[in-house]
């Protein structure tokens, strides 16, 4: 238990110990008096409730000094990564009416699905990761910085990941060059949810997606992916080549299972509507200040209470 202003419980005992040395020095000068007349059994009776008085001052002075006791409580809270593909593939129409506008639509639905408790950024991701938004309570801003997301360029899922831990960690997340992980603490509230067509290319640094996996793994941050596409695939126009593109399910599935994440399919925009509730948040356990202040008034009420009516049933007086 902590107090919010101990010097009011050291004057308050103060006053309760004053009252206590009062009723004591009273009670000794009456008992000797009142022992010379023979009736030294009134003694206890005219003091009796004076020691529910005085435990109600002590009990009031702990109430005034604001004690508070701290209490662990549950929320569902932390931060949320919307890590976006906007890779030339994600403008492939096997998903309509675009892979992207799929994605989009889905993530959306997310950011509206989750409480205010948690904070949401958006990382866009081609050559390497782009941060559109960092995490905030203020949902509308994610909400808006997904909107403006257009396809163009590469993939690096790797790039992905570190850019969103860079978000999470509000410090810049990179492979050592001799390809050592950086130690970025631990963060078991962070969720990064990885919308892509699993499409993966060499990052600026050479940087593997399963290497940029482990990073998340050992700070405690949980990788969901949703694949985007169809497995049978499609053609796409990207710098006026044809190239073909198909969703890779196995790239995100091993992504999300080495960070103890979730692989969720979706081949349309159907399947993609249901991605907010199947993904789950993890909740957080924070200790939080209960004031204590209300119980200890009502029991030094009671014990004031007490003391009074002791008093007029052993005495016929109030005092």
């Amino acid at each position: 238990m902590s107090l919010a202003d101990p010097v009011l419980l050291a004057v308050g005992l103060l006053v309760a110990a004053g009252l206590a040395w009062a009723a004591i020095t009273t009670a000794r000068r009456r008992a000797g008096a009142l022992a010379a007349a023979g009736v030294a059994a009134s003694v206890r009776a005219r003091t009796g409730g004076l020691w529910f008085t005085v435990a109600g001052v002590a009990v009031l002075a702990i109430a005034v000094a604001g004690p508070s006791a701290s209490v662990p409580v549950s929320h569902a809270s932390g931060t949320v990564i919307l890590a976006m593909d906007v890779s030339g593939s994600m403008a492939a129409t096997d998903v309509a009416p675009s892979r992207l506008a799929a994605a989009k639509k889905a993530a959306i639905a997310f950011i509206a699905a989750q409480p205010d408790s948690v904070n949401i950024g958006v990382v866009a991701f081609q050559a390497g990761g782009l941060e559109a938004a960092l995490p905030t309570a203020e949902h509308a801003t994610s909400e808006a910085a997904v909107r403006r997301l257009t396809a163009g360029g590469g993939t690096s899922l790797g790039d992905a990941i570190l850019a969103s831990l860079s978000a999470i960690t509000h410090r810049t997340v990179a492979i050592g060059r001799d390809g050592s992980a950086p130690d970025i603490g631990y963060w078991p509230s962070a969720t990064i949810v990885l919308f892509s067509d699993g499409q993966d290319e060499a990052g600026a640094d050479g940087t593997s997606a399963g290497a940029a996996a482990s990073v998340a793994e050992n700070a405690g941050v949980h990788i969901d992916t949703v694949g985007v596409g169809t497995t049978t695939g499609t053609t796409v126009d990207v710098d006026g080549y044809h190239l073909f593109t198909a969703l890779d399910p196995a790239t995100l599935t091993s992504i999300s299972q080495a960070t103890g994440g979730q692989y969720h399919p979706a081949s349309d925009a159907s399947e993609l509507d249901g991605i907010a509730s199947s993904i789950d948040l993890r909740l957080t356990v924070t200790n939080e200040p209960l004031p204590l202040a209300g119980a200890f008034i009502l029991l030094a009420v009671a014990l004031l209470a007490a003391g009074a009516v002791v008093t007029v049933t052993r005495t016929g007086r109030v005092v």
